[in-house]
């Protein structure tokens, strides 16, 4: 059972609704990731999710804080604006502990990563997302692009496994529900990748000094995963195994 720690997967939505001469707005908050934690807490992992806007006021500034919470972070659709620019640093010109440092060395130090795509993930859209530009960037089994790196796939596209001895997929369908996008990442050399769209890494996953990452490189909920690759009985099977892979567990 593995201490799971989700940042991310939440928005607000500002909409303008234009009637003839008046207009007037309305606001909504969301979050995303049910199907993701329902399959993690499925497995007994325990997992506490940090909404965006939370994160300059729940997400721990030190390697041994993180330690404290979590075995596993998964970052999912949040940029690196979101840990870098808090209202201490941006309003105030404060200086504060970078929690990406954090997380870096609570990697190093034997810890666990999983980034997951999305628009606000690995380089994203307008390329806003600048994980690029963090010292998070060399622990990832994948190289970051300098870009806005989305692949846009409408028509949807099937995942292939590549490695189907590795424990995280073995057993599982050769080629998975088709995905509608995912993040353009170029694989490390030392990492290993498990699955492609269109020639594309999807799942590449590989250790840095003491601790493990993974990429998944499409997404963990709508709009890229659409619902029938939410229903696929894979789906909670792998990622359960992504995370006791990460976090050095028994995979049955």
């Amino acid at each position: 059972m593995a201490r799971v720690l989700l940042v991310g997967e939440s928005w607000f939505v500002h909409s303008i609704h234009q009637k003839g001469f008046d207009s007037f707005t309305t606001s909504t908050y969301e979050e995303g990731g049910a199907e993701f934690v329902a399959a993690l807490r499925g497995g007994d992992h325990v997992v506490t999710h940090i909404p965006a806007h939370r994160v300059e006021h729940d997400f721990p500034r030190t390697a041994a804080g993180i330690a404290d919470i979590a075995d596993v972070v998964v970052l999912s659709d949040i940029g690196a604006n979101t840990f870098q620019l808090p209202a201490e640093v941006f309003a105030r010109c404060g200086v504060v502990e970078d929690p990406i440092a954090a997380l870096r060395e609570f990697v190093a130090r034997g810890g666990a990563l999983l980034m997951v795509g999305g628009y606000l993930s690995f380089s994203g859209i307008d390329a806003k997302a600048r994980w690029a530009h963090t010292v998070l960037a060399e622990t990832l089994p994948v190289g970051v692009l300098d870009r806005d790196d989305r692949i846009e796939l409408p028509a949807g596209a099937a995942p292939r496994v590549c490695e189907p001895t590795h424990p995280i997929v073995a057993g599982l369908d050769r080629e998975w529900p088709p995905v509608l996008g995912l993040n353009q990442v170029v694989a490390a050399p030392a990492g290993a990748v498990l699955a492609t769209v269109d020639a594309h890494p999807l799942l590449v996953v590989g250790e840095w000094e003491a601790g493990r990452t993974a990429a998944f490189t499409s997404d963990l909920a709508p709009h890229w995963a659409p619902p029938a690759f939410l229903a696929w009985p894979g789906y909670a099977v792998l990622f359960d195994r992504i995370v006791r892979w990460l976090s050095r567990e028994e995979i049955a």
